[in-house]
């Protein structure tokens, strides 16, 4: 039970962890719980005796899991003063609808099949959303061993690095804004002008830098960044079209000036996380094709992403 986790392992109050778990009042929240577990929240909480530093939270996975691959993958991606990633644990500050939150998953590095996560709140109401976020960013809700048996049947060769998950991004727009800045670059050339765009556009919550919303980037002057001007206007008309329509697809993208299919394809698959897109037109993934003709749209699916990221692992 969610509330009984909080409980014992955060400084939440009652109301708040109330409040957490969707229930709208003090009361009903009491009275929920106490049905539940025949105690109520403050009788469970004294009994435990516990206190904890940050707040904590538990999320189970399942299957294989190549912690060191996925922490290895963010790193190299990682926007300077907003994630913080080392080799057991990932830092992130987050703007959820205007309120700040933080939280840092630390790895399970001997196989529990369950991480840490802790985390802090302005709003405490939020949190569903961020642990939502959080398990969609870490690909924790997927049955891999599925998804391997699978690839495995397409192809032998296919899987070298066993328990790799699909790396998300926080948001469909940064994911967009990152492909944009990688359009026909190294990693290392994009991340560094991801971080001069956080830098110098500079929009923070609560005094804490957060990677800058589309209607902060919407208009602005983007000379300081040293790429095409082309793209640059690519950028603007993104940030644009979602202030416009937040909730638009991906897939409308492609009606934007120099948006194109491979842009549209590596947001969806680190934005929303789609499971299954086979990038064929990606450089890596063609190298892998030429010798692997099994390997297609249709005998991988419904696992192309995660066939993408295996194809990357034999050129990594």
């Amino acid at each position: 039970m969610f509330a009984k986790q909080l409980l014992h392992h955060s400084h939440l109050s009652i109301s708040d962890i109330g409040f957490a778990c969707g229930f709208n009042s003090v009361r009903r929240f009491n009275d929920a719980f106490k049905k539940t577990l025949k105690l109520t929240p403050s009788e469970l909480r004294r009994g435990d005796g516990k206190v904890t530093a940050r707040n904590e939270v538990y999320l189970a996975y399942r299957g294989a899991y190549d912690w060191p691959a996925m922490l290895g993958f963010l790193q190299k991606r990682a926007i300077s003063g907003v994630e913080r990633v080392t080799e057991q644990s990932y830092e992130r500050y987050v703007d959820i609808d205007g309120t700040l939150a933080w939280f840092r998953l630390f790895a399970d590095l001997e196989g529990a099949q369950t991480v840490k996560v802790e985390f802090e709140l302005e709003q405490v109401t939020k949190l569903a959303s961020l642990l939502s976020g959080i398990k969609r960013v870490f690909d924790l809700d997927t049955d891999i061993t599925a998804v391997e048996s699978h690839l495995h049947a397409v192809d032998e060769a296919l899987i070298l690095k066993p328990g790799l998950r699909l790396p998300g991004v926080w948001s469909t727009w940064e994911a967009g804004a990152r492909a944009v800045l990688g359009q026909q670059v190294s990693v290392k050339a994009a991340i560094g002008q991801l971080n001069l765009l956080t830098d110098t556009m500079g929009q923070c919550l609560s005094g804490q830098k957060v990677f800058p919303t589309p209607d902060f980037i919407a208009g602005k002057d983007l000379s300081f960044l040293r790429m095409p001007e082309s793209r640059k206007e690519t950028l603007l008309r993104l940030a644009s079209h979602l202030c416009e329509h937040p909730d638009d697809h991906p897939d409308n993208w492609l009606s934007l000036k120099g948006i194109g299919p491979w842009t549209v394809n590596y947001a969806k698959m680190r934005g929303l996380s789609s499971p299954d897109l086979l990038l064929s037109s990606d450089l890596i993934v063609k190298k892998y094709l030429v010798d692997h003709s099994e390997v297609n749209a249709e005998h991988t699916a419904p696992w192309g992403s995660y066939a993408t990221l295996h194809c990357w692992s034999h050129f990594s």
